[in-house]
C-alpha cells in the first residue's frame, strides 16, 4: 500500500483544530498531553497527514471547550472572495494572525480600522515586503 495523500477533509478538521488550540492559548505538547499522544501527532493531525480517530476527536472537541461539529460540515470559515481557495483558517494560523484579529477588534474607531486593513493590504501588496 502505498503512502496517502492528506485528503482535504483531513485537512480541513486539521486546521480547525489548530486555530480552536490556538484561540484556546494551548501549545501543541499541551493539547497532546491532555488528549495522551504527542506534540508530533498533534502536529499530523493540524495538517491533515494523520486522520483523527471520532473518540479522539470527541476529546480534542472537549478539551477545546468546543462541539465535535465544528470540525464537521458548512465551515464558519468559508471560503474567503478572491483568495484563490485558502480558507480563513489558514491565514488564521499564520503565526501572529490570531493576535492581530483580536488586537484589531478592540479597535472602536471606523476610520481607524479602515485605515489599519488599507495599511495591511498595502504592506501585504508591495513586492519589497513579500519576496
Amino acid at each position: 500500500m502505498g503512502k496517502r495523500s492528506p485528503d482535504a477533509t483531513d485537512m480541513e478538521v486539521g486546521r480547525l483544530i489548530r486555530f480552536h488550540r490556538m484561540n484556546a492559548g494551548l501549545s501543541q505538547t499541551e493539547l497532546g498531553q491532555q488528549i495522551g499522544v504527542s506534540f508530533q501527532q498533534v502536529q499530523k493531525y493540524e495538517k491533515g497527514v494523520n486522520r483523527v480517530g471520532a473518540g479522539r476527536l470527541t476529546r480534542i472537541a472537549e478539551v477545546l471547550n468546543v462541539s465535535v461539529n465544528t470540525f464537521f460540515g458548512k465551515s464558519v470559515f468559508s471560503e474567503v472572495p478572491d483568495s484563490k481557495s485558502v480558507s480563513v483558517v489558514q491565514h488564521l494560523t499564520v503565526p501572529g494572525a490570531l493576535r492581530l484579529v483580536q488586537a484589531f477588534g478592540q479597535i472602536k474607531n471606523n476610520e481607524l480600522r479602515r485605515a489599519v486593513v488599507t495599511f495591511v493590504e498595502n504592506i501585504a501588496t508591495d513586492a519589497r515586503y513579500n519576496s
